[in-house]
C-alpha cells in the first residue's frame, strides 16, 4: 500500500470509526472521479480566461463591453480608458484570445463585443461582493 493510500486509510479511520479495505477503495474510485475535472484542456483554458481578468486595463475593458451590452467601436472604446491606444489594441486582442471578447469589422471600423462567458464571469463576481 503506498504511503498516500496508507494516509488516506488513517484518514478514514478518524472518520467512520473503522476502515475496510471495500471503503478505500470506494473513496479512491470517488478521488478518481473528481481528477476528472482537472483535465489539462479546462485547467489550461480557465486559466488563461482568468489571466485575461487579472489586468487592471483588460478587466475595465470587459466591465464596459459587458455594460454596453452592444459592440462598439475601438474609437467609442479608447476614449473612455487612461492608457494608450496601443494598450487598448493589445489589451482587446488578449481578450478575444481569452474567448471573454469578440471581434468583427465592419468596412473600415473594428467592433468589440462581449462574451457571454465574459458577463457569467462578471455576475459571478458581483454576486460575490
Amino acid at each position: 500500500m503506498s504511503e498516500t493510500d496508507e494516509r488516506l486509510r488513517r484518514y478514514l479511520e478518524d472518520e467512520l470509526g473503522e476502515c475496510r479495505n471495500d471503503d478505500l477503495q470506494n473513496r479512491l474510485a470517488e478521488l478518481d472521479e473528481l481528477e476528472s475535472v482537472l483535465s489539462e484542456e479546462v485547467v489550461s483554458s480557465d486559466v488563461r480566461t482568468l489571466s485575461a481578468l487579472g489586468n487592471e486595463t483588460r478587466y475595465r475593458l470587459v466591465r464596459l463591453l459587458v455594460e454596453a451590452d452592444e459592440a462598439l467601436c475601438v474609437c467609442e472604446i479608447t476614449p473612455l480608458v487612461t492608457v494608450s491606444d496601443s494598450a487598448v489594441s493589445h489589451a482587446l486582442s488578449n481578450l478575444t484570445e481569452a474567448g471573454l471578447v469578440t471581434k468583427q469589422k465592419e468596412g473600415r471600423w473594428r467592433k468589440y463585443q462581449a462574451t457571454s462567458r465574459a458577463s457569467a464571469l462578471l455576475t459571478v463576481l458581483d454576486g460575490s461582493r
